[in-house]
């Protein structure tokens, strides 16, 4: 099991940008008037000199598509339509374009930008740069998306109780069936991109995206798997990185084992740290220690594993849908007392409130999927993690979820791989990425982050020849824009004063 690690942002609507022509502002100091085609090959010319044709959507903002090759080792092949939105500088002076990837894979930039723009940079970058907000390839509403099941099959898929007892041989068939049904599925109906569908190819994608916009190097703020797809750009381009700041890393070398293993301790860390702030609210259901409560949640979880609890739509709350609420509700702050509320609910048999934050994590709107953000995920794991892995390994695994997350280990198996029965078998390699000759590159990691876990900050940060550190000291996804004013004036004054942080610095 990988969580998905997107920054959480406000519910979003489906309202796709409505076109009407506007005229392009004048280009800043650091940008051409026309696309940059420096060093392009005659194959990619078309897409590096193409034209953008902003169109008015969202109540002043611009929206275009921008052509790709569908296959990069292969351009005459095919285009893809990436789905582009830009939030022009408030100030009317944009340094240039800033582009932000909320992560997933699979998440929406486009909708990030139109739905939530001071959320994902903050006032002052929003300010004093033009915000580009992208669909990558097979996502939201670049074109083709990656396609798999309408609503009601995938409530079939997300939500639908197991057969067999779990962690029997019958039980991983049933799993392994069930992926290889929505695969083909996937295949199917999603006009034959998954094999294009990776993240060395997104990355690629973002230089003609920079390129067209007009501007010499890429200034970029990824958040969760943004940082990877940031980092994967760096790595191919290192010197066209113009200002990069990647927060909540995830580690490139990283294995798809080491991430269920790291995320599955990370997350149940944030859980302890949930139960101690629990324990102290008078409307909390657990008692006791932190570890008396951890104890009683096992128990809960074992319980609606053994008897699911009916909700008023029909579906059943299992125990992998009271875990994957939990994930949802602790990847802020925020949302812990929305956690307590489930638990409350839970413990009187009414799971609608663990049902809402489910459906939140999987951007489920009154029994309609609003993106294709799961599908986009799974596709792009599979083409970006080799699944390789022996038995023992797998074995090694799952005893260490085990030792490091006791109380959600019985539901973060990672016997089942996913990718398995992929339909598209990848030739990917996970390794680590140094990008010499790069600018500094600004790594921003959070202590307690549950879904990218601090050490993999700190190994992004020692990968890249010109990482630097930023330490955030406390509780949820990311750092950035969270209210620490020591990280936001870091991030700030880098991108609009190109003042780099001292390497290391702690932020408390």
């Amino acid at each position: 099991m990988i969580a998905v690690v997107g920054v959480a942002v406000a519910s979003v609507s489906l309202s796709a940008c409505l076109f009407s022509p506007i005229p392009f502002h004048g280009a800043s100091p650091s940008r051409s008037a026309s696309p940059d085609t420096t060093g392009v090959t005659a194959a990619l010319l078309p897409f590096y000199s193409q034209t953008i044709h902003w169109r008015s959507c969202n109540d002043g903002d611009s929206c275009a598509k921008i052509a790709v090759p569908e296959d990069w080792n292969d351009p005459g092949k095919g285009t893809l339509q990436l789905a582009v939105i830009r939030h022009a500088a408030s100030d009317g002076s944009p340094k240039g374009s800033l582009l932000v990837n909320p992560g997933g894979p699979g998440v929406s930039g486009v909708q990030l930008v139109r739905d939530s723009v001071e959320f994902a940079v903050g006032k002052e970058l929003e300010k004093n740069y033009d915000v580009i907000g992208f669909d990558p390839r097979g996502v939201g509403a670049s074109t083709p998306a990656v396609t798999c099941y309408n609503a009601s099959q995938m409530d079939s898929f997300l939500f639908d109780l197991p057969q067999h007892q779990r962690n029997t041989p019958a039980w991983v068939a049933e799993e392994l069936s069930n992926f290889r049904q929505f695969g083909a599925a996937c295949q199917a109906n999603s006009s034959g991109i998954l094999p294009d569908i990776d993240t060395v190819s997104a990355a690629r994608d973002m230089d003609v995206i920079r390129a067209v916009l007009g501007e010499k190097k890429l200034d970029y703020l990824g958040y969760s798997y943004g940082t990877f797809l940031g980092a994967t750009y760096a790595g191919l381009y290192p010197k066209r990185v113009g200002h990069m700041v990647l927060d909540g890393a995830l580690d490139p070398s990283a294995s798809s084992l080491d991430i269920s293993v790291t995320q599955a301790a990370g997350f149940e860390s944030s859980l302890r740290a949930y139960m101690a702030y629990c324990l102290q609210q008078r409307s909390c259901p657990f008692s006791g220690t932190v570890d008396d409560a951890m104890s009683d949640l096992g128990a809960m979880l074992a319980q609606v594993d053994a008897q699911p609890l009916p909700n008023s739509d029909g579906r059943q709350l299992g125990a992998d849908s009271l875990v994957t609420a939990i994930i949802s509700a602790l990847y802020s702050q925020d949302s812990w007392k929305y956690l307590t509320q489930a638990f409350i609910g839970v413990d009187r048999g009414n799971p609608s409130i663990a049902f809402q934050l489910a459906d939140f994590y999987y951007n489920r709107v009154k029994g309609k999927y609003t993106d294709n953000s799961f599908e986009a995920f799974n596709a792009y794991n599979c083409m970006d993690y080799p699944s390789a892995e022996s038995a023992s390994q797998i074995a090694a695994a799952q005893d260490a979820i085990k030792q490091k997350a006791p109380t959600i280990a019985p539901y973060w198996s990672v016997t089942v791989d996913s990718c398995a029965t992929w339909p598209v078998k990848t030739k990917a390699v996970r390794e680590q990425i140094h990008a010499p000759g790069a600018v500094p590159i600004v790594v921003v990691g959070t202590t307690d982050d549950p879904a990218t876990p601090y050490a993999w900050a700190k190994s992004l940060a020692s990968q890249l020849d010109s990482g630097v550190l930023v330490t955030r000291v406390g509780e949820g996804h990311t750092g950035f824009n969270k209210g620490n004013s020591c990280v936001d004036d870091a991030v700030n004054s880098y991108f609009i004063d190109s003042t780099t942080p001292q390497d290391g610095l702690v932020c408390k």
